[in-house]
């Protein structure tokens, strides 16, 4: 039985054509992004397409946009076998983080994936990252069920874990990379599937989607010289709810009385802060030096070895369920979609 895979295309570059005029590159339609493809045709795969219109620019995305996707997703799940997701490159590890907290016992292959350069182009590399996702998107076990049952991005020959991955590149093609988690595919001749890694929902349950939000957050980096006005003022902000906060290593912060006093009283006042690396690579240790065992102290929660975009949007998603702080630090500390390693 063929599979049925929904290409859905939100904006970005892959789907982008060059003004004449200003040399600009402007979103076009998908018939544009269909001539430049006549591969899609060879597939033994039933391929169906949905356009935001206007098409949205990666920068421009937000909660609201999230929940516009999730709901044309789930609104379409029980006629498709997966979905492919064009996407701009810049904001594209938010929206597949998003969507990963948003889809509850997922069972089938949501790939997001876009390009470097616009699709009719002629060194693009749109044509295989839209093509593998497909195929991917497409993959099914003897039994019919999704091989990769995941939110994930497809970037230059390899699957990645949504809500692992960064954006690490402006320029190259390799442009994503998740660094603290295996790759769940490569893509050479073949396609190899890295099943130990992928993610087992209950095939038996149904997906639940969820579609709220709190976007109460913000994120703020430590560096030397760091102003201690500036840092209470951000964690006395009325309504904010929760604080990603980039320390430096292995989870450490200046050993300054009044910052160990100001993140202390924004944990009294309910903030919910969460300590995430400034590093690419590794993993919160806050027990490790004195420097990161003072966070712990005041109350800061370790991200582990969370990505910022999977920091923020999970702290979305918790707050748009649980009023609680100490609910929302409990679920902070565990893996509820596979965000980060314990």
């Amino acid at each position: 039985m063929q599979s049925k895979v929904l290409l859905i295309y939100t904006g970005g570059t892959i789907g982008m054509n060059q003004n004449p005029r200003t040399k600009t590159l402007e979103p076009f339609d998908f018939e544009h992004l269909l001539h430049n493809v006549p591969e899609l045709n060879q597939f033994d795969t039933i391929i169906s397409t949905y356009q935001f219109s206007p098409p949205i620019d990666s920068s421009d995305m937000s909660p609201a946009k999230w929940t516009d996707l999730a709901h044309v997703i789930a609104d379409r799940y029980d006629r498709y076998d997966g979905f492919v997701v064009l996407h701009g490159t810049d904001t594209m590890a938010y929206t597949a983080s998003a969507l990963s907290y948003m889809f509850e016992n997922l069972t089938k292959p949501v790939i997001f994936t876009g390009s470097q350069l616009p699709i009719g182009q002629l060194r693009t590399d749109g044509k295989e990252n839209l093509i593998t996702s497909i195929e991917i998107a497409a993959a099914r076990h003897q039994d019919g069920t999704a091989l990769v049952p995941e939110v994930g991005i497809y970037f230059n020959g390899h699957l990645m874990r949504g809500n692992r991955t960064t954006k690490q590149s402006a320029d190259e093609f390799n442009a994503f990379e998740s660094f603290n988690y295996p790759h769940l595919a490569e893509a050479g001749v073949n396609i190899v599937y890295h099943e130990e890694l992928i993610r087992k929902p209950d095939f038996s349950k149904a997906m639940k989607p969820h579609f709220r939000l709190d976007n109460n957050v913000i994120i703020f980096s430590l560096f030397p010289g760091v102003r201690e006005d500036l840092i209470r003022h951000i964690i006395a902000t009325p309504n904010l709810r929760s604080i990603v906060m980039r320390t430096f290593g292995s989870g450490n912060a200046p050993q300054s009385p009044w910052l160990i006093s100001a993140l202390k009283e924004g944990t009294r006042r309910g903030k919910v802060i969460v300590n995430i690396s400034q590093c690419m690579q590794g993993c919160v240790e806050m027990g490790r030096y004195d420097t990161g065992y003072q966070l712990k102290e005041a109350g800061v929660v370790s991200g582990h070895d969370s990505t910022v975009e999977s920091a923020v949007t999970k702290l979305m998603f918790l707050q748009s369920h649980y009023e609680e702080p100490e609910q929302i630090r409990r679920y902070m500390e565990r893996s509820i979609r596979g965000e980060i390693t314990l």
